[in-house]
């Protein structure tokens, strides 16, 4: 298996180019879009391929759903969804790039090992005070999001005096400690954590406001596929019918200076993505 840092070379070269695309591969029965479709080997494997297929830069593998109201995974069955599927598709695909999407340092190691090499945490890496150490050890890529509460709490009544500061201040303090922690400036993404812990004038807010993030010097990955925001925007929709709404967030936020986006629908993102950098990276 090639070392992590052959493994990041490709999307080191993209990154600041064009947009990244992280195509989400949840292997848990309960995540609140796709939750059950991919909890099978056989089929979340069909799934990567035809996300590489469809122009994914990174697959981002997770085993614990994060919609509000959920309760934590144990690691032990975390490990069970998420390490086999990582072990068959760098077997299979050995140039893809993989994420491990965990607020656990046990969970995160492993899969580096099994031949992820990136660790997108929730949390920004305070859930669990070992995962900054595993992530400068390995040399992996990190991804520091902005939570506030937990999962099964964060949307009980999320409150901000003023809440681009608040985020921008709380990614700056999670990216100083893990560069503290040993990771390297080049390999730290953070991550305004739309939806976690925000209501809907929040999501907003940060959105329109991706510049004052940005000026923290890091790169910029927005998560807003088919948010419930979105929903509420559009009258009530389901998650099934916030597609056209997704990709209009997402163009938004590359010309406010996004870099990465996160998303369930990698082909209608890769050509969306495709416009947005044409007028806004020219």
């Amino acid at each position: 298996m090639q070392a992590i840092a052959e493994r990041l070379q490709s999307i080191r070269r993209a990154l600041g180019a064009r947009t990244l695309v992280m195509g989400v591969l949840n292997a848990t029965p309960d995540s609140f879009y796709d939750g059950g479709k991919y909890d099978h080997l056989d089929a979340a494997l069909a799934r990567a391929e035809q996300m590489l297929d469809e122009g994914a830069d990174i697959l981002d593998i997770g085993g614990e759903s994060t919609r509000p109201g959920a309760e934590p995974v144990p690691e032990v069955e975390e490990l069970r969804r998420t390490l086999p599927l990582i072990e068959a598709i760098a077997a299979r695909y050995p140039n893809a790039v993989l994420s491990i999407d965990t607020t656990k340092s046990r969970v995160a190691e492993r899969a580096l090992q099994a031949g992820a090499c990136i660790i997108n945490d929730i949390s920004g890496m305070t859930f669990d005070p070992r995962m900054a150490a595993v992530a400068a050890q390995a040399g992996a890529l990190v991804v520091l999001m902005h939570i506030q509460g937990t999962p099964r709490t964060m949307q009980q009544n999320p409150t901000y005096i003023d809440v681009v500061a608040e985020v921008r201040d709380a990614l700056h303090t999670h990216a100083t400690r893990v560069e503290q922690a040993g990771v390297p400036r080049e390999n730290i993404w953070l991550d305004p954590g739309i939806g976690f812990g925000k209501t809907l004038e929040h999501n907003l807010q940060l959105l329109r406001n991706l510049p004052a993030l940005k000026s923290l010097g890091y790169p910029i990955l927005i998560g807003t596929s088919r948010k419930s925001f979105i929903g509420q925007l559009l009258g009530g929709l389901p998650p099934e019918e916030r597609l056209e709404g997704t990709l209009a967030t997402l163009a938004l936020a590359v010309a406010w200076g996004a870099d990465i986006v996160r998303v369930h629908d990698v082909q209608a993102a890769v050509r969306a993505m495709r416009i947005a950098d044409a007028l806004c990276r020219p």
